[in-house]
């Protein structure tokens, strides 16, 4: 579990090179280990103008960089995550972790402690997911308060003695870059034990333990025989631990009810000791049975001063929470619309809000409207083209609602209207917003008496739940729709 090498790359389109490398790392020893690890199929970590080049190539930000490269650009080769192989002299880097983020390119190289042929999956390599947590804490840092190039340059020249302390020897001890600020040209403070490296001091005050749980439910909802609809569940458990003490250790159990779906694709933020097998093994390309791990999910850990993510988590529930469909038929300058939403039997009827935005994308503004609702409230938006269908806290009893209309549009406007290349013609869709407290659509939770702390005094635990929508569409049965499957809603 560490890094070969980390850079932060400036993508400057128009420019010779179209980049600029701004900071580069790389570890010797970590390097050796990579050769003996991978023996012929080792490809060696290039010079940073290679390196540039190659990556800048592989995500397509050459400004000479038109045509189509098989190697490259082919079906074949859809990439779904941040996981590049960079051609470099004939071979190739694998696996490289990089992102583009304002203008910034994120780059880090793992170590792979086996073979590279054949290629072992992802979820095997630890070191991709650590590489990701740095990169996202050198984010984080770089551009927390930045308001100038001063202060990023300020703050790059700030990142080698930093890395020193979060990274040594390319072994990631805690990926919060803010927290080793203080620690730069400073003495030691004397201490009655030993202060971890990726700890920068301790709390003094009442002990108290905060765990929420959050979960976002993705759906795509078509009402077509020849497509399938689809959801999905992506939840994190946010943690902040105040405990007096130099390493205070905390144990969070996740549990699940008797009906419970089961968590997979379990990400762990570095400060977690130890993980039972099951949990790392449990991931959603597998074929969901009655065997798949369902808990208590342990999590012994070391926490850091600030609030953390102590894990992410995928799941496949059964059902989505809100089916529905939606239905347009367009008539001269008219268009007839109809809506039905319906709240599973089994979800929480009771919504801090729930709103269902119907857009008309590509058209002139409403000038009439006629329509029919069986609950809630509509708001029009008539310069936008716009519906919204307040439904508020609570489905009636039935749990089932309806909306019907005849809309009449007037003549486009570019200046005020919306405009979307899908949505074209009959294409069209409904998107749900809404969020329901102390409720997974998992049923995952945290029991207070389960949470182990072994710190002075005793905490105060208090522990949150809350689902949200997230990318929630009910397209338009009617017209053609873009499809998506299951292993895309990540």
């Amino acid at each position: 579990m560490a890094l070969r090498g980390v850079w932060l790359i400036r993508h400057e389109p128009g420019t010779p090179l179209c980049g600029s490398v701004r900071f580069s790392r790389r570890y010797p020893t970590v390097e050796k280990r990579a050769k003996i690890f991978n023996g012929v199929s080792y490809v060696p970590v290039p010079e940073d103008g290679p390196f540039l080049k190659a990556l800048l190539f592989e995500l397509r930000l050459l400004d000479d960089d038109k045509d189509f490269m098989e190697c490259r650009d082919s079906c074949s080769r859809i990439n779904k995550t941040s996981i590049y192989g960079l051609p470099i002299g004939g071979e190739e880097l694998w696996p490289v972790v990089a992102f583009l983020k304002n203008g910034m390119i994120y780059a880090s190289v793992p170590l792979v402690e086996q073979t590279l042929s054949p290629r072992p999956p992802l979820i095997s390599i630890s070191g991709i997911s650590q590489g990701l947590q740095l990169l996202f804490g050198i984010q984080d840092f770089l551009y927390l308060g930045q308001k100038n190039d001063s202060e990023l340059n300020t703050k790059l020249s700030q990142l080698p003695d930093l890395l020193l302390q979060a990274c040594p020897f390319g072994t990631l001890l805690d990926a919060n870059i803010q927290n080793f600020l203080d620690n730069i040209n400073f003495a030691s403070v004397t201490q009655p034990q030993k202060q971890p490296a990726w700890k920068s001091g301790t709390y003094k005050g009442k002990p108290q333990v905060s765990i929420s749980i959050t979960e976002k439910v993705k759906s795509m909802q078509y009402d077509k025989q020849d497509i399938a609809d689809t959801w999905q569940v992506v939840g994190a458990v946010t943690c902040k631990c105040d405990l007096e003490g130099i390493m205070p250790n905390v144990t969070i159990s996740l549990s699940l009810p008797t009906n419970g779906s089961p968590l997979q694709d379990i990400l762990v933020h570095p400060c977690v000791t130890s993980l039972d097998s099951a949990i790392l093994t449990s991931n959603s390309t597998d074929a969901m049975d009655d065997s798949a791990f369902s808990g208590p999910y342990k999590f012994p850990f070391s926490p850091p001063l600030e609030s953390f993510n102590l894990c992410y988590y995928t799941s496949q529930v059964p059902v989505p929470p809100i089916l529905g469909f939606y239905q347009v038929k367009e008539e001269e300058v008219q268009l007839k619309i109809a809506v039905n939403l319906k709240l599973h039997e089994s979800v929480k009827n009771n919504f801090e809000f729930c709103e269902a935005h119907i857009p008309f994308y590509n058209r002139g503004p409403i000038t009439h409207l006629e329509y029919k609702v069986s609950y809630g409230q509509l708001e029009v938006f008539r310069e936008k083209g716009l519906l919204i269908w307040i439904i508020g806290q609570k489905f009636p009893k039935s749990l089932e609602i309806n909306l019907s209309g005849t809309i009449t549009f007037g003549a486009k406007s570019h200046d005020k209207q919306l405009f979307d290349q899908i949505c074209i013609g009959g294409t069209a869709y409904i998107k749900l917003h809404f969020r329901i407290l102390d409720y997974t659509l998992t049923g995952c939770y945290a029991d207070q008496h389960s949470v182990q702390v072994f710190a002075s005094g005793k905490p105060k635990i208090s522990t949150h739940r809350k689902l949200i929508s997230s990318d929630y569409y009910i397209w338009n049965s009617k017209a053609p729709a873009p499809v998506t499957y299951g292993s895309l809603l990540l």
